[in-house]
């Protein structure tokens, strides 16, 4: 079971002017304690379920660029970019760049996006679902093009590239690997088998059907289910002094029992660093045997 780490919120009690440096020892933490990813959300206003719009928020590829530059090992990834929110020939040449600056540790983490409230406020185009999905596969299909090399035009529904350029190329071969983020199961889990090396799933009851879902989506596209990196969300909380490890080992173990392989998720009061330092332990030496 692999251990990766969330970042969700900026509203540390230090402000903004200590944010860097916190940010930098968090990343530092992680990245020397064994964690396997180090992500951001891909929002501009912080999400209700976290906080109010109003709470601080940092955008997605400014910080991960950060980050590489405090890390040497762990992948980095927004969990997950909204697809309509960068046009795909730039997202391409952004994830191209970071996996080059990264030294190959750059993850594309996508879906179709859900946030009307800070498009609208940010003067983002916010299409109907139906076509945010058209988007999210045309976007993929570009991405897969230009980490390719392949500079010939492209032309789909919703966009046209002329050429397709993208010098320097990433690192990571055949491609930075996608984590599709997302439970739908007609088009969602399709887009995963189809494209992606890595989903991400919120973890319940249902979970196990949304894995067999995929595993009959894989079926149908030709494609090897046991590829696909299955990961959840999970918010980890240790407690104050790794009190609630026991429950922690516990939920990863039955999240493993299901198919689960990874984790991806929040650690309560990261800003403190300590709960980074019982992780790294007491959970992810256990967690591997998972």
């Amino acid at each position: 079971m692999q251990i990766g780490l969330q970042i969700p919120d900026f509203t540390w009690p230090d402000g903004p002017s200590r944010l860097g440096a916190t940010l930098a020892e968090v990343a530092r933490t992680a990245d020397q304690g064994g964690f396997e990813h180090i992500a951001v959300m891909d929002h501009f206003f912080q999400i209700g379920v976290v906080g109010p719009p109003e709470n601080d928020m940092l955008e997605a590829y400014t910080t991960l660029g950060f980050l590489a530059a405090h890390t040497s090992r762990a992948k980095l990834l927004t969990l997950v970019t909204g697809a309509v929110y960068r046009h795909p020939g730039i997202l391409g040449k952004i994830i191209s760049t970071l996996d080059v600056l990264s030294d190959g540790r750059a993850w594309l983490g996508i879906g179709a996006a859900w946030n009307d409230e800070e498009s609208r406020g940010l003067g983002i185009p916010f299409p109907p679902v139906a076509e945010r999905f058209e988007r999210l596969e045309e976007t993929l299909q570009i991405c897969l093009q230009m980490f390719a090399g392949d500079d010939r035009p492209f032309t789909g529904r919703h966009y046209q590239l002329e050429r397709p350029l993208n010098v320097p190329r990433p690192l990571t071969q055949p491609h930075p690997p996608i984590l599709i983020g997302g439970t739908g199961e007609r088009k969602t889990l399709r887009f995963v088998a189809r494209y992606a090396q890595a989903c991400n799933l919120f973890p319940g009851p249902d979970t196990p059907h949304k894995l067999d879902v995929l595993r009959e989506h894989c079926a149908r596209e030709g494609r090897d289910y046991d590829e696909i990196l299955k990961t959840a969300y999970y918010a980890i909380d240790v407690g104050e002094n790794g009190e609630n490890v026991g429950k922690v080992l516990d939920d990863l173990r039955s999240l493993a029992e299901i198919g689960i392989q990874g984790t991806l998720g929040s650690v309560k009061n990261v800003w403190r660093i300590k709960p980074l330092e019982i992780i790294a332990e007491r959970v992810i030496p256990e967690a591997r045997n998972f």
